[in-house]
């Protein structure tokens, strides 16, 4: 099993951040990687969606939103390959500064995907920084705009 947790602190308030960064419509604009994020179906606070990288593939996952309680939890469910299973927490803590937000991954990659579970692990650890200073950049800049 591979294990990922990756952080950043936005500049903004929970309640802009929460609902920003889990608008599946705007994935596209906040993951370099993703062409396409389309919301599938809403019931109650799970969400079933599907992303299609740059690499054109895609996959459908759900979200589970606990607002209140300050996290989402999301898994693929299909395709699973390159996965034998993908899970992943998002937490939302207030600190200094503003809303810490913390992606924590657990996987295990397929045997017959091409990289090993500790290769993935680091390009995810890469794309996560990444991602979450994009995420930062474009919450923080419209909380700019509109104060």
């Amino acid at each position: 099993m591979a294990h990922t947790v990756n952080s950043v602190v936005i500049n903004a308030p929970y309640e802009k951040v929460f609902d920003s960064s889990n608008d599946i419509a705007r994935w596209k604009e906040f993951f370099k990687e993703y062409t396409d994020s389309e919301v599938l179906n809403t019931e109650g606070n799970k969400i079933t969606f599907r992303l299609t990288h740059e690499n054109g593939n895609s996959w459908v996952s759900y979200r589970l939103l606990f607002k209140e309680d300050k996290f989402a939890y999301a898994s693929k469910v299909e395709p699973m390959l390159p996965f034998e299973y993908m899970k992943i927490i998002w937490l939302y803590r207030d600190v200094e500064g503003g809303v810490e937000m913390t992606w924590i991954q657990d996987f295990k990659m397929d045997t017959k995907a091409k990289y090993t579970d500790s290769q993935v692990e680091e390009m995810i650890n890469k794309h996560s920084t990444t991602n979450l200073q994009r995420f930062k950049e474009i919450i923080e800049k419209e909380v700019n705009v509109n104060a």
